[in-house]
């Protein structure tokens, strides 16, 4: 748990600051609810934001995967290799994250921004179907899709928002796409 600390509290202080809100008011929600096995799970929720994932080595792979959205979002292709190498080391700890650790070195070794939204869509489709399958221990995640994104084939990601700012467009589209699914 330690160890899981002090590799994520760099990232979520990133996305907390990149998300403007305040987790205050969620903290204290947490702590009065569930069993003690809950309550073991539950303290990652408020230092990563108001998304928890039940899954607690899922969660802190997600947590670098909103990161890497971001990252593309804004068209930091060296952040988004930050992100994605983080993504890589979480993922070897996920039981059937093998192709989300490779797909992220990928994303990692990727010199331009368009390699990397390219590798995001395969890392997008495996970390849509783990969030699915782990479920969410508390807010909302959604899947969210833009028709236009690689070559008009259309692609998804997952978001913590239902804002649409999207991974594959950035500024040139940031409002383009649609939540096709909440995953509660």
């Amino acid at each position: 748990m330690t160890q899981f600390i002090k590799t994520t509290m760099p990232f979520a202080a990133v996305l907390i600051l990149a998300a403007c809100g305040s987790t205050e008011t969620k903290e204290a929600g947490h702590e009065s609810h569930g069993t003690s096995e809950q309550a073991t799970e539950q303290p990652a929720a408020p230092a990563t934001g108001a998304v928890a994932l039940k899954n607690q080595d899922l969660n802190a792979v997600y947590q670098h995967y909103i990161h890497l959205s971001t990252a593309l979002t804004n068209g930091d292709v060296s952040e988004a290799k930050v992100a994605s190498n983080a993504i890589e080391a979480g993922a070897r700890e996920l039981q059937g994250g093998a192709t989300i650790a490779s797909t992220a070195a990928s994303i990692t070794a990727a010199s331009d921004i368009e390699a990397q939204r390219t590798a995001f869509q395969k890392l997008s489709n495996e970390m849509i179907a783990q969030v699915k399958q782990s479920g969410v221990a508390s807010g909302e995640v959604y899947v969210e899709y833009c028709p236009m994104a690689l070559n008009d084939k259309g692609a998804s990601w997952l978001s913590s928002s239902k804002e649409i700012r999207n991974p594959y467009f950035g500024d040139k589209m940031l409002n383009c796409g649609e939540v096709t699914e909440t995953i509660k």
